[in-house]
């Protein structure tokens, strides 16, 4: 099989760094412009599946086209990529000293157009936050954009008591699935 091409659907340093630790560096790097807001009623695992799909379907690449979502939610609640200081504020007020749960998806869009995706979904818990904790971590802008109010590989990484599942799932690219996808469609990965 010939050299295969890929665009990761993805302006997000994090999902092309966790691409490059399977040994892949996409052809292309272009960014999904869709509508994120979830539909009424939807549960977060839904939206999450839904989001990556419509990634995935919304950029114009030859080849093969990778896209993902990382959503949290505490219960059926989906929590915002924080946009301002207070929406981060809340999130972490709200994730204080409980567990919550993070889901990526990750889709593989393939040159016919049909679509593969998996789900990969994590418990997370954090300590009791103290109100100084949560400025000191606001403080570092590590917050902004990102789902639920926090970076996992950042500085937040140490106000988690424990994770159930995958740290790359929580960063926003689950390497086992997003390997499991590229490999059946044959991507060269060991």
């Amino acid at each position: 099989m010939g050299a295969l091409h890929l665009t990761l659907a993805s302006a997000s340093p994090r999902r092309r760094d966790l691409l490059a630790r399977l040994g892949l560096e996409p052809d292309a790097v272009t960014p999904a412009d869709i509508d994120e807001t979830p539909l009424k009623d939807e549960r977060p695992r839904d939206y999450a599946l839904r989001m990556g799909r419509e990634k995935a379907l919304a950029v114009e690449a030859p080849g093969f086209v990778l896209a993902g979502d990382t959503v949290v939610a505490a219960g059926r609640r989906i929590l915002p990529k924080t946009e301002d200081e207070a929406e981060a504020r809340a999130c972490l007020k709200l994730l204080s000293g409980r567990r919550h749960v993070v889901m990526s998806s990750v889709v593989l869009r393939m040159p016919d157009g049909t679509v593969r995706e998996r789900l990969n979904e994590n418990v997370v818990r954090f300590k009791n936050l103290s109100d100084e904790e949560i400025a000191a971590y606001l403080a570092s802008g590590e917050w902004q954009g990102k789902a639920g109010g926090y970076a996992i590989q950042g500085a937040a990484e140490g106000l988690v008591q424990w994770i159930k599942g995958s740290h790359s799932g929580v960063m926003g690219l689950p390497l086992y699935e997003a390997r499991a996808l590229l490999k059946s469609a044959g991507f060269d990965i060991g």
